[in-house]
């Protein structure tokens, strides 16, 4: 299993700057994009933090990036085959949620990716509505429950529920149960 954790925030640090170089943007320019503060995304491409799932959604977003676009292009996947073989899908931690994320499929020229997350009991994430801005997407819940607000509305979600996402708006995904709760996203990018 190849994972992105803690000990390669090298690779999404060198990503970062590289996309940001590529486009000839300087981290102000980044930072107006994304909603991140400069300081911040200075410290993840020193390597003096790592980022968390909902900043590294803001600079994908910046960057017309999907999160496992993102990753994946970390990882060097750019021309990724036909076949993810579960030994090959890219996981990681989310060092503030402590959920795990499981690139199940991506692949630069398919519009479908496929998630799989580990939610721990007693955590959430709030997904800014950005990061919604260019894709639709399902979530289906394998195991546990999960909360999911999402404009406003909250949805209560059991094993074996779908949701399918709305309009793009802020997205708030919580696990207030006493069990691991594992899902499923779904996204298309449109």
């Amino acid at each position: 299993m190849n994972t992105i954790k803690d000990d390669t925030s090298a690779a999404i640090a060198r990503r970062l700057r590289l996309e940001r170089d590529a486009r000839g943007w300087s981290l102000a320019d980044l930072a107006a994009r994304s909603g991140v503060a400069k300081a911040t995304i200075s410290k993840i491409e020193r390597e003096e933090t790592s980022p968390t799932a909902v900043i590294l959604v803001r600079l994908a977003g910046a960057f017309d990036l999907t999160l496992a676009g993102l990753l994946l292009r970390a990882e060097g996947h750019d021309d990724a085959s036909r076949v993810m073989r579960a030994a090959q899908q890219p996981v990681w931690r989310d060092p503030d949620s402590g959920y795990v994320r499981r690139q199940v499929y991506a692949r630069p020229d398919h519009p479908v990716e496929i998630v799989q997350v580990d939610m721990p009991p007693g955590q959430r994430v709030v997904l800014p509505a950005s990061s919604y801005a260019h894709i639709r997407q399902a979530l289906w819940v394998q195991t546990g429950s999960l909360t999911v607000v999402e404009g406003g509305e909250q949805h209560r979600l059991e094993a074996g529920d779908c949701l399918g996402f709305g309009p793009p708006s802020e997205v708030t995904i919580a696990n207030e149960g006493a069990d691991t709760c594992r899902y499923l996203v779904v996204l298309a990018r449109s």
